[in-house]
């Protein structure tokens, strides 16, 4: 499935109940997240289907959205149902959603 044809959903149009699976690299990841995301690299994807979270649909986020779009995209073909969230954390952080941060002694913020 080309990236240009994934379905896409709008911070504002999430589910509460949506299952968020982040593919930023580790630094973005501990600077800020999502409360309840799991966190799978875009490039470990592959190798790590089995640790994506059993749900009807997974939502897919990255900093703007391209690279959590070719990550649905690549899952959509193989068999699950993958949204893309357009706007990525930019988006999230901009609607006022909770971020997390691992950085000991930093304010969470979206790289």
């Amino acid at each position: 499935m080309d990236p240009q044809q994934v379905p896409n959903v709008s911070v504002a149009e999430l589910p509460p109940e949506a299952t968020l699976i982040d593919v930023r690299e580790q630094d973005e990841w501990d600077a800020g997240h999502a409360p309840g995301a799991v966190h799978i690299p875009l490039g470990e994807l592959p190798d790590r289907l089995g640790d994506l979270p059993e749900a009807d649909a997974l939502y897919l986020v990255c900093r703007s959205g391209g690279r959590s779009s070719r990550a649905a995209a690549f899952l959509n073909a193989n068999g699950w149902e993958a949204i893309n969230v357009s706007g990525g954390m930019r988006s999230w952080h901009a609607e006022g959603k909770q971020l997390i941060g691992e950085r000991a002694g930093s304010a969470a913020e979206v790289l």
